[in-house]
């Protein structure tokens, strides 16, 4: 977690607006299991303290916007019982990327071919039927373009988001092949910070 990144500038002026992004606590279903826009809960320990840390660290004022599955909108609420002066609206460009019919499968079930297909294609093959690499890209672009002009702005959302956030922060709108997507993401329940 980036808990320091709010510290004011070393002339003390006040930091510039920044885009905070939050990731859900680790979801209530079986290792191994596709679980992209499949709506499952998250563990309520592990979300309130992800809540409580971004609650000492969020500075007032600070619009948020969240994924409208349960995961994400536990956080959200969990968030708002530690700081009453939060509020939040659900915004479907949040979202995790659709797996379509892998959804609630196990990987090993889906496959070895399926899977390579996809990675062949990456950018533009919607694996089971469902979304794009590209297509999550372009929607998460459309609410970032918005968020950098909004003022201090937290996403409470899933790695796929995080990830093309990633590209789009280092100014990449497409990608080509697998390679370019990033490999990491925040971890489950973690947070950070981005002033550009």
């Amino acid at each position: 977690m980036t808990a320091n990144a709010c510290s004011p500038t070393p002339d003390g002026a006040a930091p510039a607006s920044a885009i905070w992004l939050a990731r859900h606590a680790r979801p209530l279903i079986k290792a191994g299991v596709c679980y992209g826009q499949l709506d499952v809960a998250a563990g309520q320990d592990a979300t309130v303290a992800s809540a409580r840390s971004l609650a000492d660290a969020l500075p007032i004022a600070t619009r948020i916007v969240c994924s409208p599955l349960q995961r994400c909108e536990l956080l959200a609420h969990t968030l708002i019982g530690f700081r009453a002066d939060l509020s939040y609206k659900t915004d479907p460009r949040l979202m995790e990327m659709s797996f379509g019919n892998w959804e609630g499968r196990r990987w090993s079930d889906i496959g070895r071919p399926a899977i390579d297909a996809w990675v062949a294609d990456f950018a533009d093959h919607r694996p089971g039927g469902g979304e794009s690499a590209q297509a999550v890209l372009r929607r998460v672009a459309s609410l970032w373009d918005e968020a950098r002009a909004a003022g201090d702005t937290l996403w409470i959302t899933h790695a796929g988001v995080v990830r093309a956030a990633t590209l789009l922060r280092a100014g990449i709108r497409r990608i080509d092949e697998a390679s370019q997507w990033p490999v990491s993401s925040l971890g489950l329940g973690a947070w950070a910070v981005w002033r550009d």
